[in-house]
């Protein structure tokens, strides 16, 4: 699939970092370096506008590294960017751990996933069909 898209940014294009990753990388838009200090969030631009096609939407998600390493995530995990968006792509990034964390121009901030989407209609009807699980959730199949 194509997908139009400016950069602003002076980075390289997001791109698949191995042949079957699903997400691209984004990186950092900035003039200068912004801290993010303990439990702090901040709009990170990514200099990136995209145009998708009807029925798709891209997914923000946090980077696995930055997460397991430094405490930063995504924080409406996952973002969605709908198909008529046309605003620049930010990404509200949150500092989870006890440090302050130094977010640097071109550095790689989140992962975007492209997804097919559907649209639905309401039926309003006055009972659904019963099921096993029925209401039950949260805990509700046990820890086995």
């Amino acid at each position: 699939m194509e997908v139009k898209i400016v950069n602003i940014s002076g980075n390289a294009l997001p791109d698949y970092s191995t042949p079957f990753s699903a997400g691209m990388d984004l990186r950092a838009n900035l003039d200068q370096a912004v801290t993010l200090k303990p439990l702090e969030r901040k709009l990170i631009p990514t200099g990136l506008f995209i145009e998708l096609p009807g029925g798709f939407e891209a997914q923000i998600r946090p980077r696995s590294g930055l997460a397991l390493k430094k405490g930063i995530s995504v924080l409406n995990t996952p973002g969605t960017i709908d198909a008529d968006y046309r605003g620049e792509v930010g990404i509200i990034l949150i500092n989870l751990s006890g440090e302050e964390f130094v977010v640097e121009n071109g550095e790689r901030i989140c992962q975007m996933v492209i997804n097919k989407v559907e649209s639905i209609q309401w039926k309003l009807v006055d009972s659904l069909e019963v099921s096993d699980r029925g209401a039950g959730g949260f805990g509700h199949t046990g820890t086995n």
